[in-house]
């Protein structure tokens, strides 16, 4: 998979997200660019899971802006999700539809042509391809998930615990695919509490932006 020559950055400053009137983390950013893995780390509950919603553009942040190939987000998401992968904790598999049908399913809203062989070997589960997905166990689930990101390319891959429930074969077969990823310009934004491979990565710790148990309305809980 090819991706453009030209260097691309994926960025946010001044990022603050709130849950059930709570401050989660305050005056966060982050800068990625073309190449560059961004590990996202912190206690359960720090906020880790809800950076990569907002990174996504599944939820919106209190304040702050993300920016991505020199453009807000918000300005042009079609674009934005055109150029974006994200997995997180729920592996959004459809239980009725066979292995290569789930993947075939989610390239076709993609742009861009589909590899669903090639993903499908790279995770190992050629051999299941026409198996229903509700048979597959949490490991082979996971997989099917992680597949989708190498099933129709795009730049950006932001990751949520993308370990949870795989095997030592299956972290390497991840390691690898990451690596291969970025070696073609991909960026990688990843939370994670398990090595990963990624010696290079920037890091930021969630926890240094929480504002401890402080509500909205400046008080604490």
């Amino acid at each position: 998979m090819g991706y453009p020559e030209a260097m691309k950055t994926f960025s946010g400053d001044g990022l603050a997200c709130v849950r059930s009137n709570r401050i989660v983390f305050s005056g966060l950013g982050f800068s990625v660019s073309s190449g560059q893995a961004l590990i996202l780390s912190g206690p359960n509950g720090s906020g880790k899971s809800s950076l990569l919603r907002l990174m996504a553009r599944i939820t919106k942040p209190a304040a702050g802006r993300i920016i991505w190939n020199e453009t807000d987000i918000e300005e042009d998401p079609e674009a934005f999700f055109a150029d974006m992968h994200y997995v997180g904790h729920r592996d959004a598999v459809k239980p009725v539809l066979t292995v290569s049908e789930n993947l075939l399913f989610h390239a076709a809203v993609r742009k861009g042509s589909a590899n669903i062989n090639s993903a499908l070997e790279t995770v190992g589960l050629s051999a299941l391809a026409g198996m229903p997905a509700r048979m597959l166990s949490a490991g082979q689930t996971r997989r099917l998930a992680l597949a989708r990101i190498l099933a129709s390319p795009a730049t950006i891959w932001l990751l949520d615990e993308p370990t949870i429930a795989l095997d030592p074969p299956s972290v390497e077969r991840l390691i690898a695919a990451i690596a291969k990823h970025r070696a073609a310009n991909g960026i990688v934004v990843a939370s994670t509490n398990a090595p990963l491979g990624i010696d290079d990565a920037e890091s930021i710790d969630i926890s240094d932006f929480v504002s401890g148990e402080e509500t909205l309305w400046g008080d604490s809980l």
